[in-house]
């Protein structure tokens, strides 16, 4: 929910916002948003959606004894991902500075300290992988699956990485005012897959960064008709 985040405690450091480890409600420290985090308030159509479809599984698990398992994911990124605006943050980036096109730090004062845990497609697959294995062990779980604090960045830092692999830097716009479904802030906290699991992400951000860019610069002039 987004007013729900939006009234967490933050840290405000030199490049981006990072949770404090006292929070007002439960589900939440430094460390993420862990599964008992409350749910109850507006959290966009998008957001909606998701937690919908959450209900229905629950549902079939309970009744027609569907084994499930939910993984609520970070932001899934990687090579062939086809970002844009509204989706693929990590590959918009990316190609933008490819590309070397304008982007733009968008609400929070036009800081781009908004943050995001990123997780490989790659590490995603290894949970799933696990858990189409292990079904018995995890069904009717639902799970927590990002890259946590160790793999996150925020705009400024995704942009100084763009920078360092790239080699290019490209200008970027401020904007001040907030989106209204934005939030500051989504860090996954991994500790409850990570226990019943033994998965944790192990793919992080530079690398990511890397492999987005050399997918990019392999398939340079096709992408350029979606990723320009």
């Amino acid at each position: 929910p987004i007013k729900t985040i939006e009234k967490l405690n933050f840290v405000e450091e030199a490049t981006r916002f990072a949770l404090a480890d006292e929070q007002p409600v439960r589900g939440v420290s430094a460390k993420g948003i862990a599964e008992d985090f409350p749910l109850d308030g507006a959290r966009s159509l998008y957001g909606a959606t998701k937690l919908a479809s959450e209900l229905l599984i629950q549902e079939y698990n309970e009744f027609y004894g569907l084994k499930t398992v939910i993984d609520r994911c970070g932001v899934i990124t990687g090579p062939w991902q086809m970002g844009k605006v509204d989706q693929g943050v990590m590959v918009l980036w990316v190609a933008k500075h490819f590309y070397e096109q304008q982007l733009a730090y968008i609400g929070y004062g036009g800081t781009g300290k908004q943050t995001r845990d990123m997780l490989h497609v790659a590490d995603l697959y290894r949970l799933v992988d696990w858990q189409l294995h292990h079904l018995d062990a995890v069904n009717g779980e639902i799970l927590n699956a990002g890259g946590g604090v160790e793999v996150s960045a925020s705009l400024q830092e995704l942009t100084k990485l763009c920078q360092e692999v790239t080699g290019k830097t490209i200008p970027i716009s401020q904007v001040t005012e907030n989106r209204a479904a934005d939030i500051r802030l989504y860090v996954t906290d991994n500790s409850k897959v990570t226990a019943l699991t033994g998965w944790a992400p192990q793919i992080g951000m530079k690398q990511i960064v890397t492999e987005i860019h050399g997918w990019i610069s392999e398939n340079a002039e096709a992408l350029s008709y979606v990723l320009k």
